[in-house]
């Protein structure tokens, strides 16, 4: 079983930035598709970015330019660093895994998901 916790969440003014950041359980943690999703509130919940084995990255356009993930295999983590905060990037914040060597943006295509973290961009 696989276990992410995800951190680094808060309240920021527009234009500001976080980083955040995912521990991951497992032994096989840089084989796995890393991935930010996020959720508004009463929203969907949407594809952020995704980083694969092979440290190929994804965004979504909303993000593109001023959100960047990364990973530390050595440290099992991955993060999200979020520059140039929009009040529409609220949300929260959720990571997940994939397992199967691919690369999805679908929520169905992950295996397993942290418990999310709480994004506040103040205009």
């Amino acid at each position: 079983q696989v276990q992410l916790v995800e951190s680094g969440g808060g309240l920021v003014q527009a234009g500001g930035s976080l980083r955040l950041s995912c521990a991951t359980s497992g032994r096989t943690f840089s084989r796995y598709t890393m991935a930010w999703f996020r959720q508004a509130s009463g929203k969907e919940r949407d594809f952020v970015a995704a980083i694969t084995w092979s440290d190929s990255t994804y965004y979504a356009d909303s993000v593109k330019g001023r959100f960047t993930i990364s990973r530390d295999n050595a440290k099992n983590t991955v993060y999200l660093q979020m520059n140039e905060l929009k009040p529409e990037d609220t949300a929260v914040y959720y990571c997940a895994a994939d397992s199967s060597l691919s690369f999805g943006r679908r929520v169905s295509a992950y295996d397993y998901w942290g418990q999310g973290t709480q994004v506040t961009v103040s205009s």
